[in-house]
C-alpha cells in the first residue's frame, strides 16, 4: 500500500515562501513520478508541477513558473515543493501524487495513482 503524506502548509504574507514536503511510503519511489496539484475552493483541482523519475525532467505550469521549485531525495522518498513570492492566488489546498511512469507530464490528478490527503496553504495580509 503506498501512502502519501503532505506537510508544511501553513498562513503566510503576499510574498513570502514555504516549503511543502511529501513523503511516501510503500512502493519503490525512485521508479515513481510525482506531481503537486492545487485545488482553490470553488475550484477544480489543478496539476502545478511534475517531475520524472528516469530523467528528472520538470514540467511547471506558468501560473507557478519561476517562484516554485520541485525536488525530490530518492534516498528519503520524499519530494519537496519550494515555493516563493507567493500570492492571494496562490491559496489552495495542495496535493502530491505519484505515477509509476518515467516521464511525467501535467495531466489530470485523476491520471495519477497515488494521492496524499493535502495540505493547506492560506495566503493573506
Amino acid at each position: 500500500q503506498v501512502q502519501l503524506v503532505e506537510s508544511g502548509g501553513g498562513l503566510v504574507q503576499p510574498g513570502g515562501s514555504l516549503r511543502l514536503n511529501c513523503a511516501v511510503s510503500g512502493g519503490t519511489f525512485n521508479l515513481y513520478s510525482v506531481g503537486w496539484f492545487r485545488q482553490a475552493p470553488g475550484e477544480e483541482r489543478e496539476g502545478i508541477v511534475c517531475i520524472s523519475w528516469r530523467d528528472e525532467k520538470i514540467f511547471y505550469t506558468d501560473a507557478v513558473k519561476g517562484r516554485f521549485t520541485i525536488s525530490r531525495d530518492n534516498a528519503k522518498n520524499e519530494a519537496s515543493l519550494e515555493m516563493k513570492d507567493l500570492r492571494f492566488e496562490d491559496t489552495a489546498i495542495y496535493y502530491c501524487a505519484t505515477d509509476a511512469v518515467p516521464y511525467c507530464e501535467l495531466k489530470p490528478h485523476t491520471a495519477y495513482q497515488y494521492h496524499g490527503q493535502g495540505t493547506q496553504v492560506t495566503v493573506s495580509s
